[in-house]
Formats: C-alpha cells, structure tokens, sequence
C-alpha cells in the first residue's frame, strides 16, 4: 500500500502543471455571472442549473456539474445580497487559487472532480433505488477543499467578518460541527419516519449522509494527514536526570585494569612495535618514537635503539 502511495504521488508530481490552469477562477466568474442575471435580469436561472436527478434522467445532463455556478445564490440573506455573494466568491476563489498553489493544477482539478463525481453518484443512485429527487449543492465540495487548505496550512489565520483573525484549523471545525448538526438532524427526522417502514426510513438516512460523500473526498486524499486539524496538546516534558559524583570521589588511574574491547585488547596510547608492550601493561615503562622509520613507530625504551628500521 505504501508503495501504491508512493507512485500515485510521483505521478501528480509529474503531472503538476497539467489540467485546467485557474480552475476556481473560472467557477468564481461563471458563479458571479449567474448571480447578475439571477438578481438583475432572470430570476429563475438558477433553476435551470441547480442538481436534479429526475431532470437529468430526461436529457439535462448539465445538471451534472452546472450546480457548482449557484453557490453565490443562495436562499440566506447574506448571499442574496451583492456584498454576501462578493465575500463568498472571493473567498473560495482565494481558498482554490492556494490550494492549487500548494498542489499543482493537476491534482486541485482531480480533487475538485472526484468531489463532483462522488456527490453526482451518490444522489443518482438515490433516485434510481428510492425514487427520490435528494437535493445537491456545492456547498460541501467547496467545504471539502477548504478543510483541504485548513489541513495544508491549520496556522494560517483569516479575517473573520473582516475583523477577526481567526486560525483556519479553528474555522474548519465549526464548519464540521454545523455538518455534523445538518446529519444528525437528518438522522432524527429518519427516524420519526420509522413509522412509514423500512424502506422510507433508510431512504431519508441515506439522504443525510449526502454531506460525508464530499468529506469522502477529502479522507481519500488526505488520509492521516487529518490529525493536522486537531489541536496540538501540550507535551509532558521529561526531567533531565542530572547525575552527581559521589562525595569525595577520586580518579581511578587503573581505570583500563580490567577493561578489554572486542578483540580481547585492553586500551592503550602507545605500544612497542617490536615487543607489543603497551603503556596499560607495564604503566612504568618509556616510549619513544623513531625518526629515523618511515611512519609513525613506537617502540619501548628497551628497543629504541635495538630494532631494524622502517623504509
């Protein structure tokens, strides 16, 4: 499995600067551009490019992917007025632009599609065993590529309501607990329908689960890299043991008396070349050195003067 990783990671290095180059450019723009008309000319377009898996059936595959231009017009009053949608594009179009500076194109353009295609697969399948058209935004691929960023850079710090700096590790656990909040309501509500059978019930706790799918994105590309997002704990620093001579300690000066190395050899300094005496063998005996031998020689002060020299 390591080595799997390891050449699906060559190969999105290798590939960095292919694909679609400002992907998230041209969302935020097509995004922007159906807000005008969506305010100012037509305000039924966004029903022409939301998800709808029964529309889709019959022939509008558009559908498939043209929801991700309708985030700016959403149902809240902060995005229905001009400054919401503007906040909200820039902030995703700065979110996507470093997120694929960190990547590369290729591998933001696979992560923004494989986001797509999951939730695209997911809904479908829905419709086609429970006949149920489940609603479908790009509000959690765009939350899947912001806690990509978040988890890339937790430190980095923004500008909450253009006031407050905030950490982004800490903006992408509020963004997981509203998620969290949206499922386990989802869940309650499947749950006060278990009157209706088991068949309505599974089909309501599917659709609840919608949000998962695009965080299934984002474990599939990230995998343990997840713990960046949770808070750091303090570390228990060990005690440096500190260690104290006894009292009135002396320096053994036979310290090497009994000590032998791998070879059987005791530590020496200097050892006769001719009689292998060493200095740690007989401590009272002198050493010299042969000027006259080419090298370094030692020889003990019984055959400094009785030896064949070295050339």
């Amino acid at each position: 499995m390591g080595n799997l990783r390891r050449d699906y990671n060559r190969f999105l290095t290798r590939n960095r600067n292919k694909g679609i180059p400002n992907l998230m450019l041209w969302i935020c723009i097509g995004n922007a551009a159906v807000f005008l008309v969506w305010r100012f000319v037509n305000s039924n377009l966004p029903g022409y490019l939301y998800f709808n898996a029964a529309a889709i059936m019959r022939g509008e595959v558009w559908r498939l992917f043209s929801y991700i231009f309708t985030f700016a017009c959403g149902p809240t009053f902060l995005f229905s007025t001009l400054l919401g949608a503007l906040i909200s594009i820039m902030f995703y179009y700065w979110i996507g632009s470093m997120l694929e500076g960190i990547w590369g194109t290729f591998r933001f353009n696979l992560y923004y599609l494989c986001g797509i295609l999951l939730s695209d697969l997911y809904c479908m399948l829905l419709f086609w065993i429970f006949d149920y058209p489940a609603m479908l935004t790009s509000h959690y691929i765009n939350l899947s590529m912001f806690l990509a960023v978040a988890t890339l850079v937790p430190e980095q710090r923004v500008l909450l309501m253009m006031i407050l700096p905030v950490k982004m590790k800490w903006l992408a656990w509020v963004d997981i607990a509203f998620t969290l909040y949206g499922i386990i309501s989802g869940l309650v509500q499947a749950v006060k329908i278990s009157f209706l059978g088991a068949f309505y019930t599974t089909a309501y706790v599917l659709i609840a689960l919608i949000p998962l799918v695009a965080l299934l994105n984002y474990l599939l590309f990230f995998g343990r890299n997840v713990k960046n997002l949770l808070p750091s704990l303090p570390r228990r620093r060990k005690k440096k043991q500190s260690y104290a001579p006894p009292k009135n300690a002396q320096p053994n000066p036979d310290w090497a008396k009994n000590y032998r190395n791998s070879t059987g050899q005791r530590p020496y300094h200097h050892k006769c070349t001719v009689c292998g005496r060493t200095d740690t063998d007989c401590p009272d005996l002198e050493f010299r050195y042969c000027s006259k031998c080419k090298g370094y020689f030692c020889y003990c002060i019984d055959h400094i003067n009785n030896h064949t020299h070295v050339q």
